[in-house]
């Protein structure tokens, strides 16, 4: 739980910071779609979840 809020939080700001700079391309558009499914918890939040769970798990291996 306490990655789904953090990485909410992650791509809220990421995505704020993107709507001031008027930076609008596909970058975009992913941090917008993450942030809504991490925000909403739709039924597709679980499948994300587990997916940023293994990214986040994956990181300090590499």
């Amino acid at each position: 739980m306490a990655v789904t809020i953090s990485l909410a939080l992650l791509f809220g700001i990421v995505l704020f910071m993107l709507l001031r700079s008027n930076t609008l391309g596909p970058g975009s558009a992913f941090v917008a779609v993450m942030f809504g499914f991490y925000l909403a918890s739709t039924g597709a939040a679980d499948s994300i979840n587990q997916l940023m769970n293994a990214v986040v798990n994956a990181i300090p291996d590499l």
